[in-house]
């Protein structure tokens, strides 16, 4: 591709896709509050830029309408559009978009297919093509060796300069979940060169304990600016996640930039483990998302939640850091950054 890059997720917004919930098997038992987070969550974003929210039918528009008058999000600033979905998971089943070194943005189109773990996921694969229509964006099909790549948002993080995290329990594992059967690591990198403008990729170990999506990153460890990454760490020797996250650490400190220069890695406490039903979740701090107007971090009722807050308040100087209760959110598998996804300004 010719000078295509994939943005840092600070830099500035056109807008913020969500998808409206309306699958209640992705909290069976907790569905009644989450519309109501989803609102507070789209209140302050629409702050800062438009949010695009994908409906299923004019009801379910109206349904959201009632909501952000509600709670006062600036309605102005939000669109609704109409596509039939399997579920709103924005981060993987969207394009990724890219942009030119004249501001042009495109959509790459990389494959869909729920996380090579359901069945249902025909509607969402139409997303890229949807959106890059509706928007008429170049769409480029994302191949590789002749096969459409299947990459989901959630399993990369970039710096916007060249950088990209990964994890190889997402998508070097040969057995579980597997994403694109035969690729290596040389492969992968070949895709996220060509269509990301990645040179530079920093592979970390397995994700955290909980995660059904098996290791995406974005519950793992993120960037926060060019040379910065925040990465979860838990103290309790005891927990599932203690040597997991510890071997990702000790992989980190070897960790170059692109252009050669050490990574600053900061330390961001886990909270108490989540359960539900007897279920382990995937609450992690680092799932937060940069909006224009701030950073929504997910919070879960646990004395971390203001250490948390604090550290990337002092790492994220230009926007204000808030935190989003994440208790019922999380009992779908995903929170803040899982159901959002920036199209760049």
């Amino acid at each position: 591709m010719n000078n295509i890059r994939i943005p840092a997720e600070w830099e500035p917004h056109e807008a913020t896709w969500l998808g409206w919930p309306h699958n209640k098997s992705d909290w069976p038992g907790k569905f009644v509050p989450i519309p109501w987070v989803y609102g507070e969550i789209a209140r302050y974003i629409s702050r800062g830029e438009k949010v695009r929210i994908i409906v299923e039918d004019k009801n379910h528009e109206a349904k959201a309408k009632k909501i952000f008058k509600a709670v006062d999000a600036d309605t102005d600033n939000i669109e609704f559009y109409k596509l039939k979905t399997n579920r709103g998971w924005m981060r993987d089943s969207g394009p990724a978009f890219v942009k030119d070194e004249n501001g042009k943005v495109s959509a790459i189109h990389f494959r869909f297919n729920a996380w090579a773990k359901y069945d249902n996921y025909k509607k969402d694969e139409k997303l890229p093509k949807f959106i890059s229509d509706k928007f008429k964006m170049e769409k480029i099909c994302a191949e590789h060796n002749g096969r459409h790549v299947v990459l989901e948002g959630g399993s990369i993080d970039c710096n916007g300069r060249g950088t990209l995290l990964t994890t190889e329990e997402c998508l070097m594992d040969d057995k579980v979940q597997v994403r694109n059967p035969g690729f290596g690591k040389k492969d992968y990198e070949e895709v996220f060169s060509k269509y990301l403008e990645v040179s530079n990729t920093i592979w970390l170990g397995k994700g955290i304990t909980g995660d059904d999506t098996h290791g995406h990153v974005d519950d793992l460890c993120r960037f926060v600016n060019k040379n910065t990454v925040v990465l979860v760490q838990e103290k309790n020797p005891e927990d599932a996640n203690y040597k997991i996250l510890n071997e990702n650490w000790e992989r980190l400190q070897d960790a170059k930039l692109e252009d050669g220069a050490k990574l600053n890695v900061v330390s961001l406490p886990m909270p108490k483990p989540v359960y539900f039903k007897g279920e382990r979740l995937p609450a992690s701090y680092a799932n937060f998302y940069f909006s224009n107007y701030a950073v929504l971090v997910p919070t879960f009722n646990d004395q971390n939640d203001r250490i948390a807050l604090g550290i990337l308040s002092e790492l994220i100087s230009d926007r204000p850091v808030i935190g989003i209760h994440s208790i019922d959110l999380v009992w779908g598998l995903g929170t803040l950054h899982c159901l959002t996804h920036e199209q760049p300004e």
